[in-house]
């Protein structure tokens, strides 16, 4: 017998050299929602970030016709999305992965200045207890039933800490979200079962930073705070990119 042979052999084995050595985990990819206002461009700014670190990353372009047509949207990205994914929302968003997320590919949530409802709540029965933010005031409703922000609205409460010149396009580039969608109800919370981020906006004129604190305690979510208007993914993408990136690394 050759003993030589034999300790080789037991060696690769041990570690790891032989053709059976086990591989890392393939690193998730990443899907993000967008809110009401706003379309995928919204997170033009983060996804070469995450893109710069290998991630793979779909910005949903959301109907925002109501809950389950915005659900379905995502649901068919996650479909799409190779592997694991990290499941990411903003605002109105939070509402929407919060029901896509109990998809069984989904591993983890990330909210960004979002609703968290809870199964059997919609958007209109949250913050019912906190002062109504200024923004609201510049919601306008439609004939056809879809709200819109107005310009004062984009420039002084939806995103204050960016220019201009900025602002004036978001404001001509907004998806107005259909008002009925503000009452539907989400059917299960995704965040029971699935770990979860949370980036609150302390300067946020549209969700009451109160607000957002009690959602990330009660989600029981890894909570960063940034000194931000409601979009900090677009006045603050370094800092949302790295919360983003911190949950894929833990979601393999």
């Amino acid at each position: 017998m050759n003993f030589a042979k034999l300790t080789i052999a037991a060696a690769a084995l041990t570690f790891g050299l032989g053709a059976h050595a086990a591989e890392p985990s393939p690193q998730p990819s990443v899907v993000i929602v967008h809110g009401a206002f706003a379309d995928g461009s919204d997170w033009a700014k983060v996804i070469p970030l995450l893109q710069a670190k290998g991630v793979r990353v779909t910005a949903v372009q959301n109907p925002l016709t109501s809950l389950d047509d915005d659900v379905a949207a995502a649901k068919r990205a996650i479909d799409a999305a190779p592997g694991k994914v990290v499941l990411v929302g903003h605002s109105w968003g939070g509402t929407v992965i919060t029901q896509a997320g109990a998809n069984s590919k989904v591993a983890s949530l990330v909210y960004v200045a979002a609703f968290a409802p809870d199964a059997g709540q919609a958007v209109s029965d949250l913050g019912k207890a906190y002062p109504a933010p200024a923004g609201v005031a510049h919601i306008q409703p439609d004939a056809a039933g879809y709200l819109r922000l107005t310009d004062e609205g984009m420039s002084r409460y939806f995103a204050q800490d960016l220019p201009a010149s900025q602002t004036s396009v978001m404001a001509a580039t907004q998806g107005p979200i259909a008002a009925k969608a503000f009452g539907e109800k989400v059917s299960v919370a995704a965040w029971k079962t699935k770990p979860s981020w949370y980036v609150v906006a302390a300067s946020d004129h549209m969700i009451q930073p109160a607000l957002q604190r009690d959602f990330a305690k009660q989600i029981n979510a890894r909570v960063t705070e940034v000194k931000a208007s409601h979009v900090p993914q677009q006045s603050q993408p370094a800092s949302v990119a790295a919360v983003i990136l911190d949950a894929v690394q833990n979601s393999r």
